[in-house]
């Protein structure tokens, strides 16, 4: 989907790019474990159980590719490399907070009972 821009210059729609950048599975959480502290790779691992190291260390590498986080590797053996927040990443944290907002309010809704379909006889 594309939105024409006033001078004639096609760009992408905003939510589009927001998908690209932080959608899919993985991404949001690993964000989400990085909003309170930094965090090494082991330790975004036992958080987030389900993941590979594979797709860990893909999605690290894109969010680290769309500045979103900043990875600090420490000249020790072994390396020791530590995954943060950008400040440009900082600026997810209301997006987050939202996101995280919703999917407490949509599980409270998924408890409850589904209202009984009632329908008139003709």
């Amino acid at each position: 989907m594309f939105v024409r821009a006033e001078a004639g210059v096609e760009r992408k729609c905003p939510i589009e790019t927001m998908l690209q950048v932080v959608g899919g599975k993985w991404k949001p959480l690993i964000l989400w474990h990085l909003l309170d502290a930094t965090k090494r790779f082991s330790e975004l691992e036992k958080l987030i159980p389900e993941v590979t190291q594979k797709m860990l260390a893909q999605h690290l590498r894109e969010l680290e590719n769309d500045r979103l986080v900043t990875r600090t590797i420490f000249p020790s053996v072994p390396p020791k490399v530590e995954y943060s927040l950008s400040e440009y990443g900082k600026t997810l944290i209301p997006v987050l907070e939202v996101m995280c907002e919703w999917g407490e309010n949509h599980n409270e809704l998924s408890l409850r009972p589904l209202p009984a379909i009632t329908t008139n006889p003709v």
